[in-house]
């Protein structure tokens, strides 16, 4: 099954949402945002990414620049960061047969179905 972390609000979110309505096969859609996710899920799709967690975070939030920007966080506090402030996770996250890619730019999206 294929899963999209999506934001409705972001523009490249919904892009990669249609891309994926585009192809015609199942998949499941997670609103991150509400259906927040947990250290253990957010780590695991991060393993799924194959990066460290710092890249997945969205550095141009305000809630970055003024909450954690300068500081030496090891993997596991930037982790807990984007799940206590879901907004700092990058989106869309899609991830299908094990494998995960973020959707930025949105057609990243096709490399994955």
């Amino acid at each position: 099954m294929t899963t999209i972390y999506h934001n409705p609000r972001c523009r490249k979110s919904r892009e990669g949402l249609q891309i994926l309505e585009n192809t015609g096969i199942n998949f499941k859609v997670i609103k991150y945002l509400e259906d927040k996710l947990s250290e253990e899920e957010l780590t695991h799709i991060i393993s799924l990414l194959d990066i460290k967690p710092i890249e997945l975070v969205r550095k141009n939030e305000s809630i970055w620049k003024t909450d954690f920007k300068d500081k030496q966080l090891s993997d596991k506090q930037i982790i807990k960061a984007m799940v206590d402030n879901p907004k700092l996770i990058e989106r869309p996250i899609v991830i299908s047969n094990n494998k995960a890619i973020i959707g930025r730019p949105p057609e990243n999206v096709k490399k994955i179905i």
